[in-house]
């Protein structure tokens, strides 16, 4: 006798063999235990699952001897000639080779006539949704009202391409893919019956390439064993996992586990050395790169949920291993790496060298390093600029700073702490205040809440934060008594006597009013303290003057000063100005030689002009440096939804 594959050799023959679809048979069971059977069935769901399996066992159990019965005895002759495929009664039709509307006719004539032997007919039609629009009309008629002694049983795998007429007239019953445990433990039963011993891991192999078919999985099954028998026939046979990738094709777990390790490491070296092992195995490329996917997604399946067991299939020491290599790694890391991979899955499909597509993509993941998210971020700054991190902080030489100074002492005087640290601190600092801290004195100037701060005397609003004591002097020694040592912005120094008619001269020395054009940088360094993007935008003036009592700054770009001039910024800064040169003055703008206070307005600009302005504005400015970024593209349009 010819041999028997394993796929057909172990087909289940009553409902108890059937594996992975226990809501459908038990639905089934409960029709023919009530007399409940719809008069027309249809079987939905992925190849290999069961489903003209299940078609078949229905037939016995409508015609089976013992009468309709949720366990047919499958060994009367009703039972054995369905099982053997040659019932007279049962007639199972392949839909794509009997598709048209002269098949539809003859089937209809031959279903008008009585049984010869059983208590019904059967008509299964496999892949139904392969027929033609005019073979389904053809049966609309006799599929709603049959003859009574007529059963239809459909099976198809893509329900989206039949009519809703037809669907309508049928009972429909959605058959799962078969989870992996389930065919892990059929597949072991099966092959320690066929005398083979699987390793664990070869075991897990075979499940993950099968996808939820049963059938697939015994075909993978049969020819691991075919590949791996050696001795007698009645000699048991060791199959391993190294035998399971050889003959298959595949990528153990373990090179997976290794591959992803390296990724996350930052070990470029490690991942070329792996990808050239595989490639040398003889294996698919753009497979390699599906499950490389599929094992990041169950990395972030393991990060974010409590019980990964539910949502991926494998086993309890792959998940193990999984659940250990994410708990060191942040959400966002793992999501950039798992990306980065689909994208060169992509440009894979339609490259000539797939090799070099995913050899850049592992370098590109392997030095992009820990991602970071946006509110580790701001909070971060938060802890900074409300001076809880300062016990942490640490000056130009790596020492850690005093907990009571949160700035170096020793900077040179005239420059505030975002100069002294870099350009990216201070926009760090001035873009965390625009994003985590008070609204009111944002550059947008959106007037929403803001949110209180701490500090070292207690709790302080964001007006509070935003307007210390003015103007900055040095640091004032302790009190005799042993009070606090008090350590305040930066130091200015001593305003020198004006001479007589060049302003007020009475009244103690530290309460004359101060010359503009003097003391301008000493105000800037002032305001940095206070709020870094205004003393951002105020460096970028060209030239600063005193005219009748207000100050003029001059700016070449009328973007450089657009928030500067907003009412409740400009208010703000001639507060400032007012508190530290000691009189009254108002602020004024000249742009490009226009007249004070005006400009050339964005809606006079070109497209080209517009870019250049949204390119140059303080906020994008402070934004790229602080993230990091470039601008890589600037789209302007119309304004006020037209």
């Amino acid at each position: 006798m010819a041999y028997l594959v394993l796929g057909r050799k172990w087909r289940p023959r009553t409902f108890n063999e059937v594996i992975g679809q226990q809501p459908v048979v038990r639905t089934l069971q409960n029709a023919l235990a009530r007399n409940r059977v719809a008069h027309a069935m249809l079987f939905a769901g992925v190849r290999g699952v069961g489903k003209t399996t299940l078609a078949r066992i229905m037939a016995k159990a409508l015609n089976c001897r013992e009468g309709m019965t949720t366990d047919p005895c499958d060994l009367c002759e009703s039972c054995r000639a369905i099982a053997e495929g040659n019932s007279a009664d049962l007639h199972e039709i392949d839909g794509a080779s009997n598709r048209g509307i002269q098949e539809i006719r003859e089937l209809k004539e031959n279903i008008r006539f009585f049984p010869s032997r059983d208590r019904f007919k059967i008509v299964i039609i496999d892949e139904v949704h392969m027929l033609t629009n005019e073979a389904f009309n053809a049966l609309l008629k006799t599929l709603e009202e049959p003859p009574a002694h007529v059963y239809f049983m459909f099976a198809t795998t893509e329900a989206h391409k039949i009519p809703i007429t037809i669907l309508s007239r049928c009972q429909r019953y959605e058959l799962r893919r078969v989870p992996g445990r389930e065919l892990a433990a059929h597949f072991n039963r099966i092959a320690t019956a066929e005398k083979v011993v699987l390793e664990d891991r070869a075991l897990d192999l075979i499940v993950r390439e099968a996808g939820g078919s049963v059938r697939d999985g015994l075909s993978l099954l049969d020819q691991v064993l075919s590949f791996a028998a050696a001795g007698g026939a009645d000699e048991t046979q060791h199959v391993a996992a190294e035998d399971v990738a050889q003959v298959l094709g595949l990528v153990d777990s373990r090179v997976l586990e290794q591959m992803a390790a390296a990724l996350l490491a930052g070990d470029t070296g490690r991942c070329l050395e792996l990808l050239d092992a595989v490639n040398v195995a003889g294996v698919d490329l753009k497979r390699l790169s599906l499950d490389l996917v599929a094992f990041f997604r169950g990395l972030l399946v393991c990060k974010v949920t409590r019980e990964p067991a539910k949502l991926l299939d494998g086993s309890e020491q792959e998940l193990s291993g999984m659940r250990d290599l994410a708990a060191g790694h942040g959400v966002e890391t793992l999501h950039r790496l798992f990306e980065l991979l689909i994208h060169s899955i992509d440009e894979m499909q339609y490259s000539t060298h797939p090799r070099l597509v995913l050899e850049t993509a592992l370098m590109r993941g392997a030095q992009s390093g820990g991602v970071a998210g946006v509110e580790e971020i701001l909070a971060r700054l938060d802890t900074l600029l409300s001076g809880h991190g300062t016990s942490t902080a640490t000056g130009p030489a790596g020492a850690p700073l005093p907990a009571g100074n949160p700035r170096p002492a020793g900077r040179a005087a005239g420059r505030s702490d975002s100069e002294a640290a870099g350009p990216a601190a201070g926009l760090a600092a001035g873009l965390a205040a625009s994003l985590a801290g008070g609204r009111e004195s944002s550059p947008a100037g959106h007037g929403t809440p803001s949110p209180s701060y701490e500090t070292s005397h207690g709790p302080a609003t964001a007006k509070d934060a935003r307007e210390p004591a003015w103007p900055p002097q040095t640091a004032a020694p302790a009190a005799a008594g042993g009070g606090p040592e008090v350590r305040l912005a930066e130091p200015v120094p001593s305003t020198p006597d004006l001479p007589s008619g060049g302003g007020p001269t009475a009244g103690p020395r530290e309460n004359r009013a101060r010359d503009v054009r003097e003391f301008w940088e000493h105000f800037v360094a002032g305001v940095m303290e206070r709020t870094a993007w205004m003393a951002h935008t105020l460096r970028m003036a060209t030239s600063v003057r005193e005219e009748k009592g207000a100050v003029i700054l001059d700016f070449d770009d009328a973007s450089d000063c657009r928030l500067l001039q907003e009412p409740d910024n400009k208010r703000m800064l001639t507060e400032y100005a007012r508190d530290f040169f000691r009189k009254e003055l108002t602020i004024g703008f000249q742009v490009g030689g226009a007249a004070p206070g005006r400009g050339r307005t964005s809606g006079d600009a070109t497209p080209r002009e517009e870019r250049r302005l949204l390119a140059d504005d303080p906020l994008v400015r402070m934004t790229t440096e602080i993230m990091d970024g470039r601008v890589v593209g600037i789209r302007t349009g119309p304004r006020g939804g037209r």
